[in-house]
């Protein structure tokens, strides 16, 4: 716990974490909130079959997006994945000394479709794990359907049902965005405490006496799951509340046609005719994204971690009532070691302000770039395909050459 305030009484958030503690359902430190899971924590079995459930989520998701999304649109779909790599900078304090953070998936498939959420938060996710080493690589696809699929359409389904038939400028819209994105990131932080606690349960070695020694994961869902929900439904999914129906607020007011994009049967106002869709206006995306840019440096003032991230040689071991790190956990925590900005900091961690704040920069240009350039690939080889002339072949037919 953080240092408690000593001239006030408790509050409800403080009072909920001691009756945790006291029941011994939770006892705080490593236990924290983060959603992203890395390497070494789930085993390589999980692992595999998360990847395999995730990977059909990715075809499907490629293939509408390249029907459904127009060259206009492919750089809304490229600040949206920025988007999300950016808010998933800003750590958040939890009442228990740890922390936690906003994802952003819901707004994109408010904005775009729950699809394109897939590939944007995906694509985040990917390169969070491949060049700053937040989130392992064998855990990314459990991260993805965490946060890129169970996420998204769960949060997705909830606002389509609270929206209904709505106008685009109706206060209503703005809730349901927000509630989905509420009720989204805790179905992920869910998913991700199941994903942990059934680790020691399903993986572990039997020890002469008898006892079951937990290969990866040490922690049991006794512990997980009241820690992570804590942890967002008290901080994250609040945040992700408020910073969605934000957004959906601003667009009401300032850039209907964006909200217009997945929403082409919704009439803008109550008992207008539906309008054809207009221009994107995208400068105003742009300054926003700036801004949250500009402001990276507040993710580091929430101190300390959170959970399923402590390296091996950090673990409390006694609290988990081992005596060694699992063997499985210490065999692939350093699973992907090439990381160009490990932990958003240089290597010598002489700088880790600049470090942080070079690794959002960095990785923004990576997201968006990479989102960009994929598309507009996918849009120039559709369109060749499309003008490419008719193939031309010759058979024989008795004495003569016959072109078909």
């Amino acid at each position: 716990m953080g240092a408690e305030c000593t001239h006030c009484s408790p509050g409800p958030v403080h009072r909920t974490v001691a009756w945790l503690q006291s029941r011994r359902i939770w006892r705080g430190g490593d236990p924290g909130g983060d959603v992203h899971i890395p390497d070494g924590y789930l085993s390589p079995q999980t692992c595999a079959v998360m990847y395999g459930a995730a990977v059909p989520f990715w075809l499907a998701g490629a293939r509408r997006l390249r029907k459904v999304v127009k060259t206009r649109f492919v750089p809304l779909l490229a600040l949206g994945a920025a988007y999300c790599f950016l808010v998933m900078m800003f750590n958040i304090p939890v009442p228990d000394g740890t922390t936690a953070h906003a994802v952003g998936g819901v707004l994109v498939a408010v904005l775009l479709g729950p699809w394109a959420a897939v590939i944007a938060v995906s694509v985040a996710l990917g390169i969070q794990a491949l060049f700053f080493g937040d989130g392992g690589v064998l855990a990314f696809g459990a991260n993805c359907c965490n946060m890129a699929v169970a996420m998204t359409f769960t949060g997705y389904a909830v606002y389509k049902v609270m929206a209904g038939r709505a106008p685009l400028t109706a206060p209503r819209r703005a809730i349901a965005a927000g509630v989905g994105a509420y009720v989204g990131i805790n179905v992920a932080a869910l998913c991700a405490a199941i994903e942990f606690g059934l680790q020691p349960d399903l993986f572990y070695k039997t020890t002469a006496s008898g006892a079951h020694v937990p290969l990866y994961a040490p922690f049991h869902l006794s512990q997980t799951v009241p820690a992570m929900l804590l942890a967002h439904l008290l901080v994250a999914g609040v945040a992700e509340l408020v910073l969605t129906a934000g957004v959906i607020t601003y667009l009401q007011r300032a850039n209907l046609p964006i909200l217009r994009i997945n929403q082409r049967t919704v009439s803008e106002r109550d008992g207008e005719r539906v309008g054809a869709a207009s221009r994107v206006p995208l400068r105003g995306l742009l300054v926003g994204l700036g801004a949250l840019l500009a402001l990276v440096p507040l993710g580091l003032l929430a101190a300390g971690g959170a959970f399923g991230e402590d390296r091996p040689g950090d673990l409390d071991l006694k609290r988990y009532g081992l005596d060694a790190v699992p063997s499985g956990l210490a065999r692939y925590s350093d699973f992907w070691s090439r990381a160009l900005l490990p932990g958003y900091d240089f290597r010598h961690g002489a700088h880790p302000n600049v470090g942080y704040y070079v690794s959002a920069v960095v990785g923004t240009v990576l997201v968006a770039g990479l989102m960009f350039v994929a598309f507009r690939l996918a849009t120039l080889a559709h369109r060749r395909r499309r003008t490419a002339p008719a193939r031309v072949t010759a058979v024989e037919v008795g004495n003569e050459r016959v072109e078909v």
